[in-house]
């Protein structure tokens, strides 16, 4: 399974960034794909998650409200929809895949096998 962002970049405080991750060598089902950001000297933090089954979905407090996870099941690609973006959203932002069964979204990193190569979001004051 390959995994990989694309849609960061710069954006003034305030915007909106839209990430995608295109999803190779399987279909999405069965997969709970799954939202992180890391920034430097800090562990990957999981921001918006989903369950391998069903359509629910979990977000970090620091974003809920701001950011949308959703998946496009035809195209094979999971998208992050981000609104009143702010400089403490400034990270590199990952996707990653897990196979599960269970109704519940996934959120921490320990439980993801694939992962994406990441794309920088920065966000200017």
């Amino acid at each position: 399974l390959q995994l990989v962002e694309s849609g960061g970049g710069l954006v003034q405080s305030g915007g909106s960034l839209s990430l995608s991750c295109a999803v190779s060598g399987s279909t999405l089902t069965y997969y709970a794909i799954s939202w992180f950001r890391q920034v430097p000297g800090k562990e990957r933090e999981g921001i918006a998650c989903s369950a391998g089954v069903g359509d629910k979905t979990h977000y970090a407090d620091s974003v809920r409200g701001r950011f949308a996870v959703s998946r496009d099941d035809a195209e094979n690609t999971v998208y992050l929809q981000m609104h009143s973006l702010q400089p403490e959203d400034t990270a590199v932002y990952y996707c990653a895949a897990t196979i599960s069964l269970s109704g519940e979204a996934l959120c921490e990193a320990h439980w993801f096998n694939y992962w994406g190569q990441g794309t920088q979001v920065t966000v200017s004051s």
